[in-house]
């Protein structure tokens, strides 16, 4: 009993010392004043409502949403294919895509970061929005990738090859057999490409950070002018649509195989 009750404590210890400071800045974004104080002086969520009523706020956020949720399809986009040819392709030659697939999110953001500013300079299209879409999704490849790789490991081929004895292409195969079984997969790679992009700040600011301010690099500009809770409310508002994004997955979908673990049955 007693073993019990300390690791109870421990835990809960662990949870406590996690969440506290997610606490302390939920609690700085509802000060009724501009103040940087905890716990806070009275109540107000103004703060909350300043990200869409102030036009530059809402602007980023409005750049934000729109350059995660692109750059999330463009690295499922890039990630189904290569997948799709891995697992057709048993071969050790074959893992040298996967490794250049898993590169750019190995190596230190502030590579990849330079690497894409050197070489969006070099072309000209520095500043340009779109290279954003791009580098975030070359970026954040890695996930969509690692999820569809566990995703086409479960299904079973001799189900591929009884498609193909019946007469199906490569094509039939993929749309009528392959993609209802890894859709999870599918969904959740796309969910964790989003909600990372949505708060990515380096590639960001090294690729459009003088032309256009997502939320991340609006933070990062506005310190320079001092401290507002709005800071603080944008903060709590990533965590939050981080946890309606997983949670929508959860309630809709196994999250055991969104997450790779095999079913219950296997």
């Amino acid at each position: 009993m007693r073993q019990t009750f300390l690791r109870r404590l421990y835990f809960v210890a662990i949870a406590l010392f996690l969440a506290a400071p997610l606490i302390v800045v939920a609690g700085v974004s509802v000060n009724e004043k501009q103040d940087l104080a905890f716990p806070p002086k009275g109540f107000s969520l103004a703060w909350y409502a300043q990200i869409f009523a102030d036009p530059e706020w809402r602007k980023a956020l409005i750049a934000s949403l729109s350059l995660a949720v692109t750059a999330a399809a463009l690295a499922v986009a890039i990630a189904l294919p290569l997948a799709w040819f891995l697992w057709r392709r048993i071969a050790p030659w074959a893992n040298v895509f996967q490794i250049l697939g898993l590169a750019p999110f190995i190596l230190p953001p502030v590579i990849t970061a330079l690497g894409m500013l050197t070489f969006w300079a070099t072309t000209g299209f520095y500043g340009q929005p779109w290279t954003a879409v791009i580098s975030h999704a070359i970026f954040f490849v890695t996930l969509p990738l690692v999820t569809l790789s566990l995703g086409f490991a479960s299904i079973d081929r001799s189900l591929v090859e009884a498609a193909a004895t019946m007469g199906a292409d490569d094509r039939t195969v993929l749309k009528t057999v392959v993609l209802p079984l890894i859709r999870p997969y599918l969904v959740s790679g796309y969910a964790f490409a989003f909600v990372l992009s949505l708060n990515e700040y380096i590639v960001a600011y090294m690729t459009i950070g003088f032309t256009l301010e997502t939320l991340p690099i609006k933070i990062f500009n506005a310190l320079r002018y001092g401290y507002t809770p709005t800071m603080a409310s944008v903060s709590v508002f990533f965590v939050a649509v981080a946890a309606l994004v997983f949670g929508l997955i959860a309630k809709f979908g196994d999250i055991r195989r969104l997450l790779g673990a095999m079913s219950s049955e296997t």
